[in-house]
């Protein structure tokens, strides 16, 4: 029997999906777009109802495209959206934004983040995430690829404690995250959000995902993905530009990984022992 999605918790108390659908590079191929839209229905009805994209894929292509497979089924699901650094001023967000809503063709994004530290005005970002969340223009916004110094710079400004989100990358190669970022968010009920959860499709060919992929009778990208499914207070977004890439994908939610698996993965994956820079794809 298929389980329900597990959620993670929002610091308002609501809830979303831990497993959701990223569209990184989708919606800037013609020729890919009927499968796009079939992939990103698919994930909604089997419970993906969080979908990430953002004003730089594909210069607001993937928004786009979101509008078309899903603005019959806007009320089902929840979006989040990015704004650029250069963008990331108190005038700078609201105007982009509204970019960002015609093309969704909706009137509120759910989670609306800053998308990476690059010369933003931040005390001006957070005061135009404001004033959107005051117009209704958005429900939640956030903050994607914020090291811990950059959250405490953050949480040091007036509002900045609204912040609902980091997106990081982090994944079961990359787990810098887990020696200081994410027990800084945990201890604050701030969800991470974890982009490339497969590392971008570049984990290891030969490793012990194989083999315990291999035991399951499933993939070493679903092993991968139902380990950072299992992280606490940590959601995933997942691309998947077709339908059966979409179903393996929620099937990864239904993997509880054992123990003895878990210790396997630490024994070739292993935790940090340090603080290590935050990494970005």
């Amino acid at each position: 029997m298929t389980r329900s999605i597990e959620t993670v918790t929002l610091p308002t108390g609501e809830a979303i999906p831990k497993l959701g659908q990223g569209t990184w590079e989708m919606g800037e191929r013609a020729n890919a777009r009927k499968d796009e839209i079939a992939a990103l229905r698919a994930g909604v009805e089997l419970g993906m109802t969080l979908v990430d994209t953002a004003e730089m894929y594909g210069d607001g292509e993937s928004e786009k495209l979101i509008a078309e497979a899903l603005g019959s089924l806007r009320e089902d699901i929840f979006i989040v959206s990015k704004v650029y650094p250069h963008n990331g001023s108190e005038r700078g967000v609201q105007a982009a934004c509204e970019r960002s809503l015609k093309r969704l063709k909706t009137d509120r994004i759910d989670l609306y983040l800053l998308h990476w530290r690059g010369g933003e005005d931040l005390e001006g970002a957070v005061a135009g995430f404001e004033k959107l969340k005051r117009d209704g223009k958005i429900r939640h916004w956030g903050v994607s690829n914020f090291d811990t110094d950059d959250m405490e710079e953050l949480f040091a400004l007036d509002d900045g404690n609204a912040c609902a989100s980091n997106q990081i990358l982090y994944n079961v190669a990359r787990r810098g995250p887990e020696f200081e970022l994410l027990p800084w968010l945990r201890e604050r009920s701030l969800p991470a959000m974890a982009y490339s959860p497969v590392d971008h499709a570049r984990l290891p060919k030969k490793s012990v995902l194989n083999d315990i992929a291999a035991a399951r009778g499933v993939s070493m990208f679903q092993i991968a993905l139902a380990w950072v499914l299992q992280q606490p207070g940590v959601c995933s977004i997942p691309k998947a530009s077709n339908v059966a890439h979409v179903k393996e994908n929620r099937a990864a939610a239904d993997i509880a990984l054992t123990r003895e698996e878990v210790a396997q993965i630490d024994s070739h994956f292993r935790p940090p022992k340090s603080k290590q820079h935050l990494e970005m794809l």
